[in-house]
């Protein structure tokens, strides 16, 4: 029986991919790369991006103080720092984090919260019913 040569792979890419992927996935370095990858609780899973608005005292520096409203929440002041996506200065103070359902009611109970709300985005133009350009109107219009 003459033995096949590796030749036949090429003619079966996928069959390729299926071994190289079983290969790496086997490896010591991606057992290791998947043993350092920490695991997430269950409320780190629910955590989804909220806006915070607060009543921020005239001339408290803004990132300043969405970090020391954020930080007895998380645990720290570091934590907060890393959990914010964006400061809102201007129009409206306040920030953006992701956080879980629980650090949400905690938030809630800080003085200075005045809301706090999911993150959403609109689509205000769009192929609604299949048609091009069709606009749908939200709010006041």
């Amino acid at each position: 029986m003459k033995a096949e040569s590796p030749r036949h792979l090429l003619r079966n890419p996928s069959l390729l991919i299926l071994i190289l992927l079983a290969a790496a996935a086997t490896s010591p370095l991606a057992q290791i790369a998947m043993a350092a990858e920490p695991e997430q609780t269950p409320a780190a899973q629910d955590a989804a991006v909220h806006i915070v608005y607060v009543d921020r005292p005239e001339g408290a520096d803004a990132e300043e103080f969405h970090i020391r409203t954020l930080a007895p929440v998380l645990g720290s002041e570091e934590k907060a720092k890393d959990a914010v996506l964006y400061h809102y200065k201007h129009a409206a103070s306040g920030f953006s984090a992701k956080l879980t359902p629980a650090q949400v009611e905690d938030l809630k109970k800080q003085p200075c919260v005045l809301q706090v709300t999911p993150s959403q985005t609109y689509q205000l133009h769009g192929s609604e019913g299949g048609h091009a350009g069709t606009t749908r109107t939200m709010g006041l219009m």
